[in-house]
């Protein structure tokens, strides 16, 4: 294999979520092809399972095999075991590739490119060693919406990183603030409100249909929210929260003709407390 970091794949939600969810495994070499799981978990499209997207490698007949990692090479196997080429639009592209590392750090959202075999490829930056996971979020044409996960390790000393609740972020001279809770059990709603050298920045771009992007995974075990755009001149989101605990988001946003992105930690709370 031409990688300089192995891959290995976790077959069933149970494996992440008993697992050990935090620890780099070591990995031998390029993980054997798996048997797709059984239906592990629920992202609309007619689930019935109460466990949140992104835990298995397989869903409703559904697989992510990975490939390679340099570039990241990977199909995604349909219930006839071939992979599927046909698949419909969300957010302007086909599928959205989000990686983190299993501390929360070094999140990346990328859109790769698929050859007419049904084979995505892009570049994936990883740059600390420590174990990741590869969410691929996307809806077969006529078929349900899933965000499949994947491990990918990369190796050396891993230092993993404590992240403490946390509301706002500054990149490239840009504040970004995040309002409102994350309450368990419930469709929560954030503002974000982003101000440059002291002014409001109101002349946000759209990014992937909207005026920015959201990913938003719980801590413990990186599960997939659903997050949704709320329409209206604020930028909004209403970020569906399984369970109670620490969750981390991500939010990417364009001005200037440049995608930028910025990062909170929030926990979960009863009573709103820090609203806007």
């Amino acid at each position: 294999m031409r990688t300089g970091y192995k891959v290995a794949l976790y077959a069933t939600a149970l494996a992440v979520i008993f697992g050990g969810t935090w620890a780099a495994g070591a990995a031998t070499g390029p993980a054997p092809a798996e048997s797709p799981a059984p239906h592990a978990e629920t992202h609309g499209g007619g689930h019935d399972s109460a466990l949140p997207p992104g835990l298995s490698v397989s869903d409703n007949g559904y697989t992510l095999r990975l490939k390679e990692t340099a570039p990241l090479t990977f199909t995604i196997e349909g219930p006839d075991g071939k992979p599927v080429t046909k698949f419909a639009v969300e957010h302007e592209k086909r599928l959205h590739l989000v990686a983190v590392r299993r501390d929360g750090s070094h999140f990346r959202h990328v859109h790769p490119q698929m050859a007419p075999d049904g084979t995505w490829s892009t570049p994936l930056e990883l740059p600390d060693a420590g174990s990741y996971r590869v969410f691929a979020d996307f809806r077969p044409e006529n078929g349900p919406k899933l965000t499949l996960g994947a491990d990918v390790q990369v190796p050396g000393d891993y230092r993993p990183q404590n992240h403490v609740d946390s509301r706002t972020f500054t990149v490239d001279g840009y504040e970004v603030s995040l309002f409102g809770d994350l309450k368990a059990n419930a469709a929560s709603t954030v503002t974000i409100e982003i101000s440059k050298d002291g002014r409001p920045v109101t002349d946000l771009q759209d990014y992937l249909g909207a005026k920015g992007h959201l990913v938003a995974l719980r801590s413990d075990d990186l599960a997939y929210l659903h997050v949704h755009p709320e329409e209206g001149g604020q930028v909004k989101f209403a970020v569906e929260v399984p369970t109670a605990g620490k969750y981390r988001l991500f939010l990417d946003f364009q001005h200037d003709g440049v995608v930028r992105t910025a990062e909170f930690t929030l926990t979960t709370h009863e009573e709103d407390g820090h609203g806007h």
